[in-house]
């Protein structure tokens, strides 16, 4: 069956559907609606290609209105571009965002988020490529800029912490990598973290929130993502954070979790063995 685990504790809450059910308008739980109103920024974490994650992120969208929306997917420029009269014309946004050439799942799954808030301000978040690769090459306070310090990003991270988002990394790409680039990578991912939080920060305090943020489980998780960040920077704010598991499979831990299907794919490993 479907699951909604309350990670309060070691709560746990199933609903009674089928396993595999289409979702439903009221998936996500009365209950932690109401939390996410609560809130003053609140963190939808996905499985990038699975379509069940973005219509529960599109049903927390619809329920907290939002006054911003903080995409992992999009750079500042392109979030820019972004308003309701294109939101109605997802072909020619696909066009204006050159979302084909984003290498995200089709925009075809994000729409439906798109349209649940079509008037509020959207927000980029996305790492481009040459500044992926200076903090590969670097190190992510170089990449990041001015105020890497205040983001955290100029102090190491804990030896033992290293080490386990080394693993992850690793585990993530199919126990494939160089050990020499997984350094490399860990700095990438807290890149991501940092202008994603910077991002939310600024949607916060130019439109007053509710801010939603539309972003990968990864960069989600509490215990080492965005979350984090905002904690030590803003300790007054109001942070809500979901999580979006595939048949009960999630690492991290957030406020809430609801549990899909997996989504239908390729193996992903197999790239890594041609």
């Amino acid at each position: 069956m479907r699951k909604a685990t309350c990670l309060f504790g070691a709560l746990a809450l199933v609903l009674a559907a089928p396993f595999g059910a289409a979702f439903a308008a009221d998936t996500i739980p009365s209950s932690i609606k109401d939390a996410m109103r609560a809130a003053d920024v609140v963190i939808l974490g996905e499985v990038h290609d699975n379509p069940d994650h973005h219509r529960v992120q599109a049903e927390a969208v619809a329920a907290i209105s939002p006054t911003a929306v903080v995409w992992e997917m999009l750079t500042e420029e392109a979030a820019g571009l972004v308003n309701a009269e294109l939101v109605a014309a997802p072909d020619k946004l696909a066009r204006t965002i050159r979302w084909a050439e984003s290498g995200w799942p089709p925009l075809t799954m994000y729409m439906p988020i798109f349209r649940a808030a079509p008037q509020a301000p959207v927000y980029g978040a996305l790492v481009p490529r040459p500044a992926a690769r200076a903090a590969m090459e670097t190190g992510p306070a170089v990449a990041f800029g001015a105020d890497a310090a205040r983001f955290g990003l100029t102090i190491p991270l804990p030896s033992d912490e290293q080490a386990a988002r080394e693993a992850d990394q690793q585990r993530a790409h199919c126990d494939a990598l160089p050990a020499e680039l997984l350094p490399q990578m860990v700095a990438i991912q807290r890149l991501r973290d940092a202008v994603l939080t910077r991002a939310i920060l600024r949607a916060v305090e130019e439109t007053g929130g509710p801010v939603a943020v539309i972003t990968g489980n990864g960069h989600a998780r509490k215990d080492r993502g965005v979350p984090t960040f905002l904690v030590r920077m803003r300790p007054g704010l109001r942070v809500f954070v979901l999580g979006q598991s595939e048949a009960g499979e999630i690492e991290g831990t957030y406020d809430f979790v609801l549990d899909s299907p997996a989504a239908e794919r390729e193996d992903p490993c197999a790239a890594f063995t041609k």
